[in-house]
């Protein structure tokens, strides 16, 4: 999740102080978040992802579309 975080950030031209602090959070939480270091509180991934344009989906292994997913069939928004 957070190679995609940065690549979204880094696609705006935003620096990560600017970027957290549109997603009000700290530049530290960002950071770890990129990098994959320790843990984020939910509420905060959220804030940092809305800010983004990006969203969390959440739904059951089995339905069609998640496996099309996980298999890498379905196409990212910014590639249409």
């Amino acid at each position: 999740m957070g190679p995609v975080i940065r690549a979204r950030r880094r696609a705006q031209a935003l620096r990560i102080d600017d970027a957290a602090s549109l997603s009000g959070v700290s530049v530290d939480l960002l950071s770890r978040l990129e990098n994959g270091k320790g843990s984020v509180r939910l509420d905060k991934l959220l804030a940092v992802l809305d800010s983004l344009g990006l969203a969390l989906v959440l739904g059951p292994k089995d339905h069609p579309t998640m496996q099309s997913v996980w298999r890498g069939g379905v196409e990212r928004p910014e590639q249409s």
